[in-house]
């Protein structure tokens, strides 16, 4: 809003320091600072109002580690209300609101948060751990992930000496090798979203677990959408321009700014859950990303963390009907650790060194050729 008050009616013109707000990095600075402030200043009452809303909270696993059933307990969940409060206070006031790239994360975000909202309330309705449908679920996913994609080739800008970027596959490394799928990028677009999402959703189950490499996952894309967003940058690195993803960026910064300030709240021990309300909501939001940048392949590496969470579970249910045994003491994968007698600070804390290495190893790919 803020950008767009400053282009309509020059305001620049008489306070100078305005200028500044033409910047995308001042705009990604401030984003992580409301978007802080916000979930911040929102959190102790909001936490307060859910918990004498939800009564028992968030029913925790019977099957799983006995401790969780009893330390976490009564914990209410929805905490993701918290978290997209300050995201899209912070987008709406800082971003360029007529940039199609914005609104079609936001459009993932928004229809994400709803549906895990939805299911959030019927777990806590319901007292189980089961919420509405899977199938349901991924059906709704796969259709608000699919209209964000189809936004994107339609209206995004297309970069004139390669128009065909927006419905292509770029590599790492290979920087110059695309494929492109013309139509069928829609579907692979989606897929990327929806992984995404259900990826960050298996990840939620400690304190603080997901939280913290969504954050850094975040970080590593808002200086993707920078470089790639802007043509000299691009060029230079000798990566596919896209014209207008650079605002991206104070996305970036203000989903930075909500997680930690949600952080704040869900460190060990959690006064709160994020829930599926922010699970998937964020997971969304950085699979868009990543569609929006066209840096898919890259997110396998940035969020490999979410992605081993995501293939235990996997390889955990296969085996299990092939042969009745189990290879994972427990799935996902950090509930197998914590069989194995760590700590539930050490299992978080290990994961985050994890998550911070591999977005390292993938921003190391824009310069690798």
């Amino acid at each position: 809003m803020f950008y767009w008050l400053y282009l309509a009616f020059g305001a620049h013109q008489y306070v100078p320091v305005l200028n500044l707000l033409k910047y995308q990095t001042t705009r990604t600075s401030l984003a992580i600072f409301t978007a802080w402030f916000v979930v911040t200043l929102l959190g102790s009452r909001f936490i307060r109002w859910m918990r004498a809303r939800q009564g028992k909270g968030q029913p925790i696993r019977t099957d799983g580690i006995e401790r969780h059933v009893i330390e976490k307990a009564g914990t209410p969940t929805m905490g993701g209300v918290m978290i997209l409060a300050g995201l899209f206070a912070a987008v709406l006031l800082w971003a360029d609101l007529t940039n199609v790239y914005v609104w079609a994360v936001l459009i993932v975000t928004a229809g994400y948060g709803v549906l895990g909202f939805t299911d959030d309330y019927a777990k806590v309705t319901k007292q189980s751990s089961a919420g509405i449908s899977g199938k349901l679920r991924l059906v709704l996913e796969a259709s608000i992930a699919m209209a964000a994609v189809l936004l994107i080739i339609l209206a995004a800008p297309k970069p004139p000496e390669n128009p065909e970027i927006l419905t292509s596959v770029t590599f790492p490394i290979f920087k110059q090798y695309f494929v492109d799928l013309s139509w069928g990028y829609l579907l692979f677009g989606a897929f990327i979203i929806v992984g995404a999402a259900n990826a960050v959703n298996f990840t939620d189950g400690l304190d603080g677990l997901a939280t913290v490499p969504v954050m850094i996952a975040a970080a590593a894309y808002g200086l993707i959408a920078y470089l790639v967003g802007n043509f000299v940058f691009a060029n230079y690195l000798q990566l596919h321009f896209v014209p207008g993803v650079g605002e991206l960026a104070v996305f970036c910064g203000a989903l930075l700014g909500a997680g930690l300030g949600f952080l704040w709240y869900n460190a060990p021990p959690a006064k709160i859950f994020m829930g599926d309300t922010g699970s998937l909501a964020l997971g969304g939001a950085v699979g868009a990303i990543a569609v929006a940048t066209r840096h898919e392949i890259v997110l396998g590496i940035i969020g490999g963390l979410f992605v081993a969470e995501t293939l235990s579970v996997m390889i955990q249910v296969v085996w299990f009907k092939r042969t009745g045994r189990r290879i994972f003491l427990m799935a996902p994968v950090h509930h197998h650790f914590e069989k194995l007698g760590w700590s539930e600070s050490t299992v978080v804390i290990r994961f985050w060194i994890v998550a911070v290495m591999l977005a390292l190893v993938g921003l190391a790919t824009l310069k690798l050729r």
